[in-house]
C-alpha cells in the first residue's frame, strides 16, 4: 500500500534530533517536534468522544507472541456503559462476543461454531489466557477511541526525549476513506521507545482516527522493521441508535 501511498507524499516537516536524552530544561523550551501531532491526535480523540455509539468493519493483524494473528469482525460498540459486540468473518466465521462494562459479573460472553460451538457460550475473563493467546490487548482496550489514548500516552512519553522524527502525508486511502497521515519514527533503538514507527491515518471528511500500524524496531540493522499491531476501522457508521439489545446475548438475532 505505501508503494502507492509515496506516490502522494506530501512532506510537511521532518524533524530529526540527534540524541535520545530527556530533553533539556530551559525557561524558553523550543516546541518538541511531538508536540503538533499530539494536538492532532487530540482533536481526534475528542471527535470519537462525542460519538455515543458506532457499527464498523474492523480488521486488525497483531504479533501475539511469535505469531502473527489476523482477524475481521463486525463491530457494534456503545460508549456509555462501554459496551461491544463482535461477529467474526473469515476464519472464524460466526464465532460471536459481547462484553458490557459492569455486567456478566465482568466476564466477556464468547461462543463458537461448529464442534467448538457445542460446549456452549464461555465466560471468559478478558485477560483469560484463552482469550490472550490470540490478541495482544483485552476487550476492554478495543475501539477508536482507547486506540487514541494509548497513542497519545506513547507520544507524551515520547516528548521526554530528544529523538524523533515526524512526517505528514496526505491522500492515502483507507477503504473508500482518503485519509491524513502521521508517521513518527526513531532511527535507533532505545529503551524509552517501544515501537521503531507509528503510523495512524485519520480520515479527511469526518476527521475520525480510522487505522494505526505499528512497527518494532529490527533485530538487524538494514532490515525492514517487523509489524506489531495494524488495526483498520472500515464501513463506519455513526448514525446508529444502539440499545442494550444490541449488547444482550438472548437477542434472536444472535446464535448464543
Amino acid at each position: 500500500m505505501f508503494g502507492i501511498l509515496t506516490r502522494y507524499v506530501f512532506l510537511f516537516q521532518v524533524c530529526l534530533l540527534s540524541a535520545a536524552a530527556p530533553a533539556a530544561a530551559g525557561s524558553e523550551k523550543a516546541e518538541h517536534p511531538l508536540d503538533p501531532v499530539i494536538r492532532i491526535v487530540s482533536r481526534s480523540l475528542s471527535r470519537i468522544e462525542k460519538i455515543p455509539a458506532y457499527e464498523a468493519l474492523f480488521t486488525k493483524k497483531e504479533l501475539v507472541g511469535d505469531q502473527m494473528i489476523s482477524q475481521q469482525m463486525r463491530m457494534k460498540f456503545r460508549r456509555r456503559p462501554f459496551s461491544v459486540y463482535l461477529y467474526f468473518l473469515g476464519d472464524n466465521e460466526g464465532r460471536e462476543v459481547i462484553y458490557v462494562e459492569g455486567r456478566n459479573n465482568g466476564m466477556m460472553l464468547a461462543h463458537e461454531t461448529g464442534l467448538a460451538g457445542l460446549v456452549g457460550t464461555l465466560q471468559l475473563a478478558p485477560t483469560d489466557a484463552m482469550v490472550m493467546a490470540e490478541n495482544r490487548h483485552p476487550i476492554t482496550e478495543i475501539g477508536i477511541e482507547n486506540m487514541l489514548i494509548a497513542v497519545l500516552g506513547q507520544l507524551k512519553e515520547a516528548t521526554r526525549y530528544e529523538e524523533s522524527e515526524v512526517r505528514y502525508y496526505k491522500n492515502a486511502r483507507v477503504g473508500s476513506m482518503t485519509c491524513n497521515v502521521i508517521e513518527i519514527s526513531h532511527p535507533r533503538p532505545r529503551a524509552q521507545f517501544p515501537m521503531k514507527m507509528t503510523r495512524l491515518f485519520i480520515d479527511k471528511k469526518t476527521k475520525l482516527a480510522v487505522r494505526l500500524q505499528q512497527f518494532g524496531f529490527p533485530a538487524r540493522q538494514g532490515d525492514d522493521p517487523p509489524l506489531v499491531e495494524d488495526y483498520r476501522f472500515t464501513e463506519i457508521r455513526t448514525d446508529v441508535r444502539l440499545t442494550d439489545r444490541d449488547f444482550d446475548p438472548a437477542n434472536p438475532a444472535y446464535n448464543f
